[in-house]
């Protein structure tokens, strides 16, 4: 199979590069330049978002190109335009976060979408932006060649968001730690790896359309992820269990400042992590155990010298140390 990445060199673009690579598949990767693409690729150089920054795509063919941008969708549109005649599946990586808000728990992929969303429209927010690049996709390759996969929370080795990382950190600093609850909390979730791996073989298999891929809703809780970011990182963190409304009561932003979380029986947490991902497991996806994901997290973070990269087009998140310590003295 050749695959043509487009970015290729961070987080879920590297990770679906190197799954390729793994397959045997020929794979190039068309990025700006500024990170290395994993080595075996034939690498391109541009910015999308130049007038000619497509020019380095104007030849070539390929089975399958696989697309990850979030920002304005005529971006994703020049390329679908581009691309049609080229290439047999178009792949774009999108966001459960499509979907109007609010859903009830256990929204699939018939629930409806988030409106005013234009595949010819700059980037505005980011669900309109997500949609916008679906409708980009479906309007230059059809339904049967477009394949949109609809990511919720994004986990794993190569993280720019922050969110596990956050937590590992916090996790190796020890002391109390403000654990928010409960314990068993549902989450959902998909490592970066396991993403890949689905893409591809479903690709391989000739899918399309759109699917909800996150893992089946608890297949990892607070508890369970907390547990393993303190084990991985040394057993120095006392996690301290706190009830949701003390935390809300203190002021603190879920999602943000204590990253996963969002409070149980909220719109929030039905939305991201109540999904129905039954259509994709029905097409063969897989996710590994949540300490595997945090245990090669922790092993990636050492190998880069302990700081992640953070994306510049996303909140830094994480709580401050001085609410954390307030919060738990009461």
């Amino acid at each position: 199979m050749r695959l043509l990445m487009l970015g290729g060199t961070e987080f879920v673009g590297r990770a679906v590069v190197e799954a390729a690579l793994g397959r045997g598949w020929d794979v190039t990767v068309f990025h700006r330049g500024r990170h290395a693409p994993p080595a075996g690729v034939t690498s391109l150089h541009g910015d999308r978002t130049d007038p000619d920054g497509l020019a380095a795509l104007a030849e070539g063919e390929w089975d399958v190109v696989v697309d990850t941008w979030s920002a304005a969708p005529r971006v994703v549109r020049d390329a679908a335009r581009l691309l049609k005649d080229r290439v047999r599946t178009y792949v774009y990586v999108s966001s459960c976060s499509v979907y109007a808000w609010p859903q009830p728990a256990g929204y699939d992929e018939s629930a409806p979408v988030v409106a005013d969303a234009s595949p010819d429209a700059g980037q505005t927010d980011y669900a309109r932006d997500k949609r916008g690049g679906e409708l980009a996709v479906l309007d230059a390759f059809g339904e049967e060649r477009a394949l949109l996969v609809r990511a919720g929370l994004i986990l794993g080795p190569y993280e720019n968001i922050g969110r596990l990382p956050w937590w590992l950190a916090r996790a190796e600093r020890g002391g109390p730690v403000l654990a928010p609850g409960p314990r068993e909390l549902p989450l959902q979730y998909v490592d970066v790896r396991d993403l890949a791996e689905w893409t591809l073989t479903a690709v391989e298999g000739g899918a399309s359309g759109p699917y909800n891929l996150i893992s089946p809703s608890g297949h990892a809780t607070m508890g369970t992820l907390l547990d393993a970011c303190a084990r991985v990182t040394g057993g120095a963190a006392e996690l301290r269990w706190t009830e949701p409304d003390v935390i809300l009561a203190a002021g603190i932003e879920p999602w943000v400042q204590l990253p996963v979380w969002v409070p149980p029986g909220s719109e929030s947490h039905d939305m991201m992590h109540r999904a129905d991902v039954s259509k994709a497991v029905r097409n063969g996806l897989r996710c590994r155990p949540v300490a595997e994901t945090v245990a090669d997290t922790w092993t990636w973070l050492q190998d880069i010298g302990g700081a992640a990269p953070q994306r510049p087009d996303r909140p830094v998140v994480g709580l401050d140390p001085v609410v954390e310590a307030k919060v738990l003295t009461g």
